[in-house]
């Protein structure tokens, strides 16, 4: 296992990879020292992200690993399906993957899902256009979703919600 501090705009990132895959995004809300690493894998995600954040990457090509259940993989899979720069909804999510009653099991599955920003959990928002819940704070799905708005040049850049 390699796992190296990253920082990015909204704060510090621990990744976590082991020979093959990446297995954990995370971010914190201390501020932690960066570190290095010599894990290619790694050194790749380091990249794609600081390119994502300078509006350079809007998809990521990393081999990933996430543990999880099988309803939480077609969950997290679903989630790779969102076009940077736009949002769903968990019922829309619901219904994409045919199972509409489960909605907050879905909810549930996105809350869970550790590859932070890479699988882009933060494009999903309430039904009635609000931001829920979010592993990084709301604030910070807030400034993802400003910032893609930001990089494509689309509708306003301040999000009201």
């Amino acid at each position: 296992m390699y796992e190296v501090y990253h920082r990015t705009p909204v704060g510090v990132a621990l990744l976590v990879a082991d020979d093959t895959h990446l297995l954990k995004v995370s971010i914190r809300d201390e501020d932690v020292e960066e570190t290095e690493t010599t894990s290619p894998i790694l050194l790749e995600t380091m990249k794609q992200l600081d390119e994502y954040f300078a509006g350079d990457r809007k998809d990521f090509d990393l081999p990933l690993n996430q543990p999880g259940s099988a309803f939480q993989q077609t969950v997290w899979r679903e989630l790779l399906t969102i076009p940077y720069g736009t949002t769903t909804t968990y019922n829309k999510q619901a219904n994409n993957m045919k199972n509409p009653l489960a909605i907050r099991a879905i909810a549930a599955a996105n809350g869970k899902n550790n590859l932070w920003v890479i699988v882009p959990c933060h494009r999903v928002i309430g039904s009635n256009g609000s931001l829920t819940g979010y592993a990084g704070g709301l604030w910070r799905k807030q400034w993802l979703l400003e910032h893609e708005a930001r990089v494509l040049g689309i509708g306003q850049t301040k999000l009201a919600f």
